[in-house]
């Protein structure tokens, strides 16, 4: 074998094992951010039901504090990059609807819904998102979605049924406020996913992210200031908020953006999916949440369907 030879199999086992730590890692990134996810709501929920702060604060807090960060990081990255979005006046309307209806929307109804029953099952149902999505998309374009896609919407809405009735329809394990305001967070975590689509074409995801979180959390903080605390407010309130800022937040965010640079956007939603299954774990073993066969079920069809619509989405770019 020459030496031209040797040096392109050189190349081509290099390569190759770039693209094998790329998928590893962006995998484990995904997964990280789903986990993590996962345990900013069990973190909620213990801010919630046993130190009695309000998810208004909570949701101030985590949005502004959040926001700064990010955008910190995004100054060291991008410069004054990150001032390009005010040069327009439709993306400032965007990032500002993003901001107040998008962003914080998503968190506050998120959060509430915590408030009202439990991390697990207010993260499950907020999952119907995708669904949402799938029928304003076929809606808006004026077209049925496919077989597949339909079983999986069907399978989700079961699913939901399943979740907050146990089968037994004159009886909802949840309360109707519980129920009202995660399906709130699924129909907001739909616009929060949408939105933003014209932004992300022309600015970074951390950019439109960070900018996001800091325009929602100061518009609410004119309603709700973050200096109006209430509640028990000790060391561990100010140890499980930090948590909720830079675990649930800020690292989730980062590395969810490089896992879709390295493995992809489809792959990455997939992976993190993990966040309602960690989050019924986190719930079982660190809130002592009772959690049922029938929640197993409902939680799985939910889980089920966004699977679907993922693997679907991507036969259709790949076709």
């Amino acid at each position: 074998m020459d030496d031209n030879n040797i040096k392109t199999q050189n190349e081509s086992d290099f390569t190759e094992i770039t693209y094998k730590n790329n998928v590893l890692k962006g995998t484990l990134f995904a997964l990280i951010a789903g986990i993590l996810w996962g345990l900013s709501g069990i973190c909620a929920q213990f801010l919630f039901q046993q130190k009695n702060l309000t998810p208004e604060w909570v949701v101030c807090i985590r949005l502004i504090s959040s926001g700064i960060i990010l955008l910190t990081i995004a100054y060291i990255k991008e410069k004054n990059d990150i001032f390009e979005v005010f040069k327009s006046k439709k993306h400032i309307k965007d990032l500002v609807l993003f901001g107040i209806l998008g962003m914080f929307g998503v968190q506050y109804t998120y959060f509430v819904a915590i408030n009202y029953s439990n991390a697990a099952t207010a993260t499950v149902i907020q999952y119907l998102g995708p669904a949402i999505i799938l029928i304003y998309q076929s809606l808006r374009n004026k077209s049925l979605p496919s077989f597949v896609e339909l079983f999986a919407v069907i399978l989700s809405i079961i699913g939901v049924f399943i979740l907050v009735t146990h089968m037994d329809i004159n009886n909802l394990v949840i309360s109707k406020q519980a129920l009202f305001w995660a399906l709130g967070a699924a129909f907001a975590l739909a616009y929060y996913s949408i939105k933003p689509g014209n932004l992300l074409n022309n600015f970074s995801n951390i950019c439109v992210t960070g900018w996001g979180m800091l325009i929602g959390g100061i518009a609410f903080s004119f309603i709700k200031p973050i200096f109006d605390i209430s509640g028990i407010f000790d060391i561990y309130t100010i140890g499980v908020i930090i948590i909720v800022i830079i675990f649930g937040t800020v690292i989730p965010f980062s590395i969810y953006v490089i896992s879709t640079k390295l493995i992809g956007p489809t792959k990455t939603s997939l992976f993190s999916t993990i966040e309602p299954v960690s989050s019924a774990v986190f719930s079982i073993f660190l809130l002592n949440l009772s959690f049922g066969f029938m929640d197993f079920l409902g939680t799985a069809m939910i889980i089920s369907m966004v699977v679907i619509l993922s693997v679907g989405k991507k036969e259709k770019k790949e076709s």
